[in-house]
């Protein structure tokens, strides 16, 4: 693939493994008018743009609240805990791209600012260092991009593993 640094030191490696999926995040968009990126596929209603909207929300909690960074996170609501799930009707594909995008830069900062043996506090009230926030990350975003693939392929019969691998052999 390209990009991977395949003797790359542990934080590029980890960071190179998070972009590589958050990548797909938004591959799995493109292409979409604004009813299919909306539309819920299951019977919970997940929906690319709501997988997309948590995903955004994750990473400011775990890169920037975890780390006492400015946090821009979908707020906690006990009434409602699925909130940061779903896309609400004024909030665009644009909107809610743009958002992951904020999002990720604001994790990269983080990422790029601090050593991975940096220890910060999780939203349980749990010491994490960066580096395992990575590795939670990795696999969120990994879990997430595989969700995405199956509803993209619901939607439109799009499959893909990665963008430079549109899709594997059976």
């Amino acid at each position: 693939m390209e990009g991977v640094p395949y003797t790359g030191g542990e934080k590029e490696n980890l960071r190179s493994s998070l972009d590589r999926h958050r990548d797909v995040v938004l591959w799995k968009l493109e292409g979409l008018d604004e009813e299919q990126a909306r539309r819920p596929m299951t019977p919970t209603g997940t929906s690319l743009l709501g997988l997309t909207k948590h995903l955004a929300s994750v990473e400011y909690g775990w890169f920037c609240e975890t780390f006492g960074r400015e946090s821009d996170a979908v707020p906690y609501d006990e009434d409602d805990p699925d909130a940061d799930m779903r896309a609400e009707p004024h909030e665009t594909t644009a909107d809610i791209v743009a958002y992951y995008r904020r999002a990720r830069a604001a994790s990269d900062r983080t990422i790029d600012e601090l050593d991975l043996d940096a220890l910060g506090t999780s939203w349980r009230g749990v010491t994490v260092s960066l580096r395992w926030v990575l590795l939670h990350m990795i696999e969120e975003t990994a879990r997430h991009a595989g969700h995405m693939d199956i509803v993209r392929e619901l939607i439109d019969s799009t499959t893909g593993y990665h963008r430079d691998v549109p899709d594997l052999p059976t």
